[in-house]
C-alpha cells in the first residue's frame, strides 16, 4: 500500500509512461516503433520512480534552478 498520495500519483505516471512505451515498441522484436520516443518514455518512467525513492538526477536539479531562480539576468 502506498502511504502518500504523491507516491500513488508518481507510480501512476510511471505506469502510464510504461504503457506508452509498450504501445510504441509493440511486440518483442518489432523495430517499426520510433526508438527515440520509446527511450523518452523509459526516461519518464525512471524519473517518476526516482521521485518516490528519493533519487535526484542532474535533470531534476536543472529543473529547479530554471524554475525557481532568475538565470541570466
Amino acid at each position: 500500500s502506498l502511504t502518500q498520495s504523491r507516491h500513488s500519483r508518481h507510480l501512476g505516471a510511471c505506469a502510464a509512461a510504461l504503457a506508452c512505451f509498450g504501445d510504441i515498441t509493440g511486440d518483442i522484436g518489432d523495430t517499426s516503433g520510433d526508438l527515440a520516443l520509446a527511450a523518452e518514455q523509459l526516461r519518464v518512467a525512471r524519473r517518476e520512480l526516482g521521485r518516490i525513492t528519493g533519487h535526484v538526477g542532474a535533470e531534476d536539479v536543472l529543473d529547479v534552478i530554471f524554475r525557481d531562480f532568475c538565470v541570466g539576468k
